[in-house]
């Protein structure tokens, strides 16, 4: 089992309103304007202030918020803390920022990535190779569910984060529509076979419910310490998923925001 030194303890309340209602709030929308100045954008790489280099790409709000540290340090500060050996697994992985930090800690032995969005898979393999970590992320041009398959995915070319399986998505935005190939988890484990304890990071817009059933279904289960997943009350169950993990051996579920949109850390 991974072993990690102490993180943070959850804020109060009070203090989780001004992180997360009042300063993210504010530094997207400082973000997201700086964006929009007509400023010369010369740079075709530029270095994250998570402190990798990422591939620019101006016009999507993914990468802006990716280069200005806008999601924050929940996820960044806790594969950073890691100091036993352990493999991370990033399911929506989009251009890669969280692979590669997770690279980065000496205690990654790999990562395995997945990202099925084509556009967006050819900025994670650039990401990847931009870093030098070629020999250590192993990146997977597909989604994650219970059965392999082929499926149609809603994209914003505007803010790739957003890509999503939902049913209702064609109704809710996007620009764009794409078939994308699906690996079911015969197929995951197959991936992740290994020794090490396991770090799985999903953000799948909607498909959350889903791809922990399909972890539950894992041969892997027993070697997942932790589980770092996005929940938006509007399309996410966060009880039932909590309950599948409470089942599967999860004992401890950490929030991180506030309102409808939020990231929970389940840990065993």
């Amino acid at each position: 089992m991974t072993v990690t030194r102490s993180i943070r303890q959850q804020p109060s309340p009070l203090a989780a309103f001004f992180n997360y209602g009042v300063r993210k709030t504010l530094h997207k929308g400082w973000v997201r304007a700086l964006a929009a100045l007509p400023l010369p954008r010369a740079q075709d790489v530029v270095t994250s202030r998570y402190g990798v280099k990422l591939r620019a790409n101006w016009r999507d709000r993914t990468f802006q918020y990716c280069r200005a540290a806008t999601y924050g340090r929940d996820l960044s500060g806790f594969l950073a803390a890691q100091d036993s050996p352990f493999a991370f697994v990033d399911i929506g992985a989009n251009q890669g920022l969280y692979s590669l930090l997770a690279a980065r800690n000496p205690q990654c032995a790999r990562v395995i990535a997945f990202e099925p969005v084509a556009a967006t898979f050819a900025l994670l393999r650039d990401n990847i190779a931009l870093n030098g970590l070629e020999a250590k992320i192993q990146p997977v041009h597909a989604a994650v569910s219970l059965q392999s398959g082929i499926a149609t995915i809603a994209t914003d070319t505007a803010h790739s984060g957003t890509a999503s399986l939902r049913h209702r998505a064609a109704d809710e935005g996007g620009d764009a529509r794409e078939d994308i190939r699906i690996l079911g988890i015969t197929g995951v484990d197959t991936l992740i076979e290994g020794a090490e304890s396991l770090i799985v990071k999903i953000d799948v817009e909607g498909h959350e419910e889903t791809v922990v059933e399909a972890l539950a279904a894992s041969h892997h289960l027993g070697r997942i310490a932790s589980i770092f997943y996005e929940v938006d009350a509007r399309w996410t169950d966060a009880a039932a998923i909590e309950t599948q993990l409470r089942t599967a051996g999860f004992v401890r579920f950490d929030r991180f925001g506030i309102g409808r949109h939020y990231d929970v850390l389940a840990r065993r």
